[in-house]
């Protein structure tokens, strides 16, 4: 009899820790990639590989193109379980881990060695603070050189201060930083950007090359300065409360196959940004080269600017953290 019981007993075990873990996920992923882009493929690849690996278990349902809103709505949206995931980049990022703030240094990033080696070195801060805030970081991934787009040509920050420069909505410290360096920003989540390009609302922005042509934005912002501004990091990321419900098997091989994916991916599109340049060129995209001493003034402003960065632009851990990086990328050049 009591061998009996201790039988029950465990089997009672056994099949409550099996349904510990949910059997079937759909996990819902927002992102502004519109569909046909690579990063919007890539989506679609992680779903396919995903759904493999876990034998239909795990099934990924994609929301392309902005429709659950910009990259901050897509955040608060995981926060409160409308959404489980996202694949969003720096913007949406540095609300889930202030070390992603780091991205946002102007300049600092001028070949993709000096990416990888900031990225390493922050590493751990980049993947376990993103879990202790309650994001499980998949993958992190190039989307590609940001460059200034404009109506008119733009060569110094003088010709910049006379635009109206979009900014993202709800990023209140970068319109204070701006407006207190004698810029013009104008906050629009990037549904409106074409919008307000076409009402003139706004005739500058920073961009990513590639979201340029797929957005078609180079129609009107038809001057690019020939001047790499920053590097965009693109993450995706699963609300933890999701993950831990699918099984430790399960999350072992999806890890795997997002690293992998996300890893061919980058190998693939890095250069993506000089493709996407030439494409636009052929339809009228106006290349403008900076001379040396338009460069100076550049780096001079950033320069200038560069103690306002520390508690506001970029969080002052972040900033500490950062400055210690750069003197170590002085050092290895």
């Amino acid at each position: 009899m009591f061998k009996f019981k201790n039988i029950i007993n465990i089997l009672i075990i056994l099949s409550f820790s099996h349904s510990l873990y949910a059997k079937k996920i759909v996990i819902k992923m927002a992102t502004l990639a519109p569909e046909g882009t690579e990063w919007h493929g890539l989506l679609v690849e992680l779903g396919q590989e995903w759904k493999k690996a876990t034998n239909g278990d795990v099934r990924l349902r994609i929301y392309p193109g902005g429709v659950v809103g910009d990259e901050r709505d897509m955040v608060r949206k995981i926060r409160i379980g409308q959404i489980h995931g996202a694949a969003i980049t720096t913007e949406g990022m540095t609300e889930v881990n202030q070390y992603f703030t780091a991205f946002n240094y102007p300049l600092l990033f001028q070949d993709y060695d000096d990416v990888d080696f900031v990225r390493n070195q922050l590493n751990d801060e980049l993947y376990n603070e993103s879990e202790k805030n309650g994001f499980k970081l998949l993958t992190m991934v190039d989307v590609g050189w940001v460059y200034w787009f404009s109506t008119d040509p733009v060569y110094t920050p003088s010709d910049l201060k006379r635009t109206k420069i979009w900014t993202w909505a709800g990023d209140y410290k970068a319109v204070q930083l701006y407006e207190e360096n004698g810029f013009q920003p104008i906050p629009l989540t990037t549904l409106d950007i074409l919008s307000g390009l076409q009402t003139g609302m706004i005739n500058s922005l920073g961009l990513n090359t590639m979201y340029a042509l797929a957005q078609q934005i180079f129609g009107i912002a038809d001057n690019m300065l020939d001047m790499k501004w920053g590097n965009l990091t693109g993450a995706i990321v699963v609300d933890m409360r999701v993950w831990n419900k699918l099984k430790p098997e399960y999350q072992k091989l999806m890890l795997n196959i997002s690293k992998n994916i996300g890893k061919r991916f980058q190998d693939k599109n890095r250069y993506g940004s000089d493709a996407a340049v030439n494409v636009m060129k052929k339809y009228g995209l106006k290349v403008n080269k900076p001379s040396s001493e338009q460069l100076t003034e550049w780096y001079d402003l950033i320069e200038k600017m560069d103690e306002s960065f520390r508690g506001s632009f970029i969080t002052t851990d972040a900033y500490d953290r950062l400055m210690e990086i750069k003197q170590l990328m002085k050092a290895r050049k």
